[in-house]
């Protein structure tokens, strides 16, 4: 039992490391490579929420203390993420599970495909509340379901849809850890859990975050890290679909 939490401590620390690099979280890789190491895919989902909860909650608290929060913009989106996240969680329970996989492959692909090839242009102007209702509604379920905090669909599909950058970076990672938090309490009413391999993992994933911050600082090139995000979350994808289609 030791060396099985030492695996999954030392896969969070590593993939921690590497995506918060990236200003991404881990649990969208976390999530198919616990569940190949041999834990339940539904387990996997709820600890890879927690992790990634932990290693966002902090940025999310210091952008309340420095006020950069444009709570107008944050608050739809955050209102329909906080019910809909849980929402989307719950109905994981009647889904069958090989469904579920095969539209977390997709959100592999689609997340692999926005680190490597998006540029992030608008596509649209439709900068709205009614915009924001709909993509958390969407987005939450959407997350919620399987099992992710949202981020890695919210910031590509918001820039889409024409909202700044930076704009969008501050709202998501103050929304995400609480539409985490709201999905992973969901799925622990539901599903039996180690909540000493799931503190053990939250502590590497919080480690291993400060750990690529501090190495972020030394003018690393953002895009070469994402590119090797990408590959690694094609890799993940496509071993996905091999135990489709073999």
């Amino acid at each position: 039992m030791t060396g099985e939490y030492l695996l999954y401590g030392l896969v969070t620390f590593a993939l921690s490391v590497l995506f918060s690099m990236g200003g991404a979280g881990a649990g969208v890789a976390l999530i198919p490579i616990f569940n190949f190491l041999g834990l339940d895919f539904t387990i996997a989902k709820a600890i890879g929420l927690f992790a990634g909860a932990s290693t966002t909650i902090t940025s999310s608290i210091m952008n309340i203390i420095h006020k950069s929060i444009e709570y107008k913009f944050v608050f739809p989106i955050a209102l329909m993420m906080l019910f809909f996240a849980p929402l989307g969680a719950y109905s994981s329970s009647f889904i069958d599970e090989t469904l579920i996989k095969f539209f977390f492959m997709l959100l592999l692909f689609y997340s692999a495909t926005m680190m490597m090839f998006s540029k992030k242009k608008a596509l649209f102007h439709a900068e709205s509340n009614i915009t924001l209702l709909v993509v958390g509604t969407g987005v939450g379920f959407l997350a919620g379901l399987l099992g992710v905090g949202g981020g890695n669909i919210l910031i590509p599909l918001l820039a889409l849809l024409g909202y700044a950058p930076k704009k969008v970076a501050i709202a998501v990672s103050f929304v995400v850890p609480f539409s985490a938090l709201g999905s992973f309490f969901t799925y622990a009413t539901y599903v039996p859990l180690d909540y000493k391999l799931l503190s053990f993992v939250a502590l590497c994933a919080i480690i291993g975050g400060y750990v690529g911050n501090y190495i972020m600082h030394f003018k690393l090139e953002q895009s070469h890290i994402k590119k090797i995000m990408a590959g690694l979350l094609y890799l993940l994808a496509l071993k996905m679909l091999w135990h489709f289609i073999r």
